[in-house]
């Protein structure tokens, strides 16, 4: 496969057409009487019309034929995709979660679809206030079917293998270290390459945006020349046997056929794009002196809440770093939060707890649940000489933070993946 090109920048307006067909996009207007090659225009709204211009989402899409040629859409298996927050009674203890098993293709074959599991989450997505954490495990990739989100955004992080994502919009290769998202509304396909691993954040009604900086000033943190926008490609293939298009609508599962790809958008422009972002990329900011600045630093998106500062949703990194701080407790403090936090490991090993949590596991500290470093990890730190020192090399943790108070599903709760329930002799 070729080399894959992309547009660069953050909520840019973009526009791309396919080399195969030059003069694609209509000029000077987004809906002529007759586009291009005979295409059709679709617009795309990631927003309501009237939003003001910076918060206004919207592509047009010229493509080979209309999204609404399809047969109606029908209930189909959920499997371990939930919305429903009342399946099991409420946990407030610390949990940990190893690594999630990926099943074997000689046993069964699971695409990424098949292979989504809620974990937790919090809201509704009727209402469009909320939000729901996944994972995905799978072995295998999804053929002649694509998924539509109608509820809110993935932000989807590997862990273990490659994403080859096909959208509407074009191609996007996603490694672990990486993350992308892909909004709401927006169809797209997964290729994987053996055994594949890795969490996604949902979020119903608001949409992921770079955090304010604040004082740190004009440069820092995610900066938005490194996100990578795909480029426009399309095919024009008919299915006979029945393309089918998976759309999770009110937290349940649905799937329509049609006979040709939905991946036949052959121009488009816009600024309501799927991206992706390399984690390396984060420019790090931390403490010079003494004390923790607080971990809303190491934040690469937020969606925003009606309440200013308070997220729906945010993710946060902890990268490779320099610490330096003087007569500092350097690891994470000990805690009790009015948010939610949900831990994930991409790879290494987590400097607040060296064992028991794994890549490729999680763990969950609900709002005011009490959480801090392990016990040997506290003597560590409390008798450590402070001179400047490497933090995390070879590490990617990241965190799904919430205002919401999030359910853990049944699934979350049953599976072999669950450990033992953190004790607080492991602690301090």
């Amino acid at each position: 496969m070729a080399e894959l090109k992309y547009l660069t920048g953050f909520g840019n307006e973009f526009a791309t057409e396919d080399p195969r067909c030059p003069g694609a996009l209509p000029e000077g207007q987004n809906n002529p009487q007759v586009c291009p090659y005979g295409l059709y225009a679709e617009q795309l709204s990631g927003s309501a019309f009237t939003c003001p211009r910076p918060a206004n989402k919207r592509s047009w899409l010229y493509r080979i034929l209309p999204s609404v040629r399809h047969k109606p859409f029908a209930p189909v298996e959920q499997g371990a995709l939930t919305h429903s927050w009342d399946e099991a009674e409420p946990e407030p203890n610390q949990l940990r979660w190893l690594p999630f098993t990926v099943p074997k293709a000689n046993e069964k074959k699971i695409d990424f679809v098949t292979g989504l599991h809620t974990l937790c989450g919090a809201g509704d997505a009727k209402s469009r206030n909320g939000l729901a954490i996944h994972v995905y495990t799978c072995n295998t990739s999804m053929i002649d079917r694509c998924f539509n989100n109608s509820d809110g955004d993935f932000l989807i992080v590997p862990q273990l293998g490659v994403l080859l994502i096909t959208t509407e919009f074009g191609k996007m290769m996603v490694e672990p270290n990486e993350t992308c998202v892909v909004q709401q509304g927006m169809r797209f396909s997964v290729e994987v390459f053996g055994e594949t691993r890795g969490y996604i954040l949902e979020v119903f009604g608001a949409h992921f945006e770079l955090p304010d900086l604040g004082p740190i000033g004009a440069n820092g943190l995610a900066n938005p020349r490194d996100f990578l926008v795909p480029t426009a490609w399309y095919e024009d293939r008919k299915v006979p046997s029945g393309y089918t298009v998976i759309n999770k609508y009110q937290g349940k599962m649905f799937a329509a056929q049609q006979d040709f790809s939905p991946f036949n958008v052959v121009a488009w422009h816009g600024n309501y794009t799927p991206y992706k972002y390399n984690l390396t990329n984060f420019m790090v900011i931390n403490s010079v002196e003494f004390d923790h600045a607080d971990p809303s630093i190491f934040t690469v998106l937020t969606a925003k809440s009606t309440r200013p500062g308070v997220a729906i949703a945010d993710f946060v990194i902890f990268p490779p770093r320099w610490g330096v701080a003087n007569n500092t407790f350097r690891p994470p403090y000990y805690h009790r939060n009015c948010m939610s936090e949900f831990m994930g490991l991409i790879k290494g090993h987590y400097e607040a707890k060296a064992e028991g949590f794994q890549p490729g596991g999680g763990s969950l500290h609900s709002i005011m649940t009490p959480h801090g470093p392990d016990a040997d990890c506290f003597e560590k730190a409390s008798q450590a000489d402070l001179k400047p020192e490497r933090v995390a090399d070879g590490t990617m943790a990241f965190m799904f933070e919430s205002s919401f108070s999030m359910a853990v599903t049944k699934w979350g709760l049953d599976t072999s993946s669950k450990t033992q329930q953190e004790k607080p002799e492991d602690h301090g």
